[in-house]
C-alpha cells in the first residue's frame, strides 16, 4: 500500500483558498511543492485542477477526482477517492494536493503531512481540517521570516502519524 501524504499551504484559521485560488504565492513554497511531488502521483479535486495555471502538472501522474463525466488533458479521472487510490496501488507515495473536500476525506487516512503555515490572516472560502495533535508528531520544521522578497512569515512543518 502506498504512503498517503497531504501537502497544503495553510493560513490563519486553517484558510487555504479563496475563489478557487491560492491565498498567496510564496516562491519557496511553490519550489518545495514541486520538489516533493515531482515523479509522484498527485490526486486533486476538479476545482484544484481548474485552478492550475498550465493544466496537468508535468512529470507527475495527475488524477482528478470528480463526480462529473469530464476529461482533463494529461490526467486520469476518478469518480471517487477510492477509485483514485486504486489507480495508485503500485506507487510508493501519493500526494493529495487539494482541495478542501479531499483534505477532509483523507486527513484520517494520511501517513504524512507536508504543511506550509503562513502566519497571516486572509479572507477565505476553503479551509483545511483541524488537526488532532495527539495523532501527529513533527518530523521537520523550518521557519522563514518575512523579508523584502517575501512579505509573509511562514514555516514548513512535516508531520507523521503516530503509531
Amino acid at each position: 500500500m502506498p504512503k498517503l501524504s497531504i501537502i497544503a499551504a495553510i493560513a490563519a484559521h486553517n484558510a487555504i483558498g479563496k475563489n478557487n485560488q491560492l491565498l498567496c504565492h510564496i516562491s519557496e513554497d511553490l519550489q518545495r511543492f514541486k520538489q516533493l511531488t515531482l515523479n509522484h502521483t498527485v490526486i486533486m479535486g476538479r476545482n484544484t485542477f481548474l485552478s492550475l495555471p498550465k493544466g496537468a502538472l508535468p512529470k507527475r501522474k495527475n488524477i482528478v477526482v470528480t463526480t462529473q463525466s469530464l476529461q482533463f488533458p494529461g490526467c486520469l479521472v476518478a469518480h471517487t477517492l477510492e477509485e483514485a487510490l486504486q489507480l495508485c496501488e503500485e506507487e510508493e507515495e501519493i500526494f493529495i494536493i487539494g482541495g478542501s473536500s479531499l483534505y477532509h476525506q483523507t486527513i484520517n487516512q494520511a501517513d504524512k503531512l507536508y504543511l506550509t503555515y503562513i502566519y497571516a490572516p486572509f479572507e477565505a472560502d476553503a479551509f483545511f481540517p483541524t488537526l488532532d495533535s495527539a495523532q501527529w508528531h513533527t518530523t521537520f520544521s523550518e521557519d522563514h521570516p518575512e523579508t523584502d522578497v517575501n512579505p509573509y512569515h511562514f514555516s514548513f512543518i512535516n508531520y507523521e502519524r503516530n503509531d
